[in-house]
């Protein structure tokens, strides 16, 4: 799949439009050269299809290249057809698709004007992988497909002894392995983080906020004072999903009785799913086992729901 840039556009500052420029310089691991959103993030370049553009423009819309605050606008290559973990050559330079769409806390100048805006659900967002010159004109060509059907998934080990490197984790390896081999998903990310309820929160909510499918926490479900990812993970769901803990519980206790003193919980935020699992590699892969087929039907309600995104934020 192969097309060209149309423009490319840069912004000194966040919350206004981006401007149209004759050249920029892509830099690894960090965006455009001086455009207010680049960083050590994974929303480094935002790019939009001017096909959709036009379609804005056929509303009557009197748009500029950047209004909607994409760097890069792409002619001939359908991205709508590109989930995370996509790849493409773009002028000098290479980028890897690290987000589709994004949540829209605040009514933007154009979805007030237009009473849309396509950035949530068009737009797609990247990180450099190698750096070089880009210009409008310059070619785009996708070097790796993954397509948007694909589960991406994150999971989150949750550990004080594992973030302070005193022992190895090996349960979310084991997690993330079992969801590659039976759901066909994708790990979109992995980390571990200590047992603290902020930053298990925070954690969550950029990860929900990047659209992915499904996010998995293992560990801190149980009883002992430090145990808070269940309290983070209400602080950040809309919905609860009591089925999907009640069943691992379930499925655990014919295994062994202290199953039930686990307080793991499931919810939605937004159009991800978030299942908190024990911190054992056995007990983390015994859980997720139980609940495993139902959860590509759970994900494909929610990528398929008609709703707002924005009506199911959570707190």
């Amino acid at each position: 799949m192969r097309g060209t840039v149309a423009f490319v556009c840069v912004s000194r500052r966040r919350g206004i439009p981006k401007r149209a420029v004759e050249r920029a310089r892509l830099v690894p691991d960090h965006g455009i050269e001086g455009d207010a959103h680049a960083g050590s993030w994974h929303r480094q370049v935002s790019l939009l299809a001017s096909s959709d553009i036009d379609g804005m423009r056929s509303e009557g819309l009197d748009l500029e290249p950047g209004a909607f605050g994409e760097n890069l606008v792409v002619r001939g290559v359908e991205l709508a057809a590109l989930g995370v973990g996509s790849r493409l050559a773009v002028g000098e330079a290479e980028l890897l698709i690290s987000q589709v769409g994004k949540a829209c806390h605040n009514r933007c100048a154009i979805y007030v004007r237009a009473g849309d805006c396509i950035m949530p659900r068009r737009g797609l967002f990247a990180r450099v992988v190698a750096g070089g010159d880009v210009a409008p004109g310059d070619p785009v060509e996708v070097l790796e497909v993954v397509g948007p059907d694909v589960i991406q998934v994150a999971v989150v080990t949750v550990s004080d002894r594992c973030a302070a490197h005193d022992t190895r984790d090996t349960a979310g390896p084991a997690v993330t392995d079992l969801l590659e081999t039976k759901l066909g998903a994708r790990s979109a990310w992995s980390g571990v983080l200590p047992d603290d309820e902020e930053t298990i929160a925070a954690t969550l909510v950029d990860l929900a906020d990047r659209d992915l499918g499904l996010v998995v926490t293992v560990g801190g479900t149980g009883l002992a004072q430090r145990d808070v990812t269940p309290e983070a993970t209400r602080r950040v769901i809309g919905r609860e999903v009591p089925g999907l803990a009640e069943a691992m519980r379930a499925a655990s206790a014919l295994i062994t009785p202290n199953a039930w003193l686990s307080r793991a919980v499931c919810g939605v935020r937004r159009r991800t799913l978030i299942v908190n699992l024990p911190g054992s590699e056995k007990g983390a892969v015994e859980n997720l086992q139980a609940i495993l087929p139902a959860l590509p039907h759970a994900i494909q309600m929610l990528r398929g729901s008609s709703a707002h995104p924005e009506a199911d934020a959570g707190r």
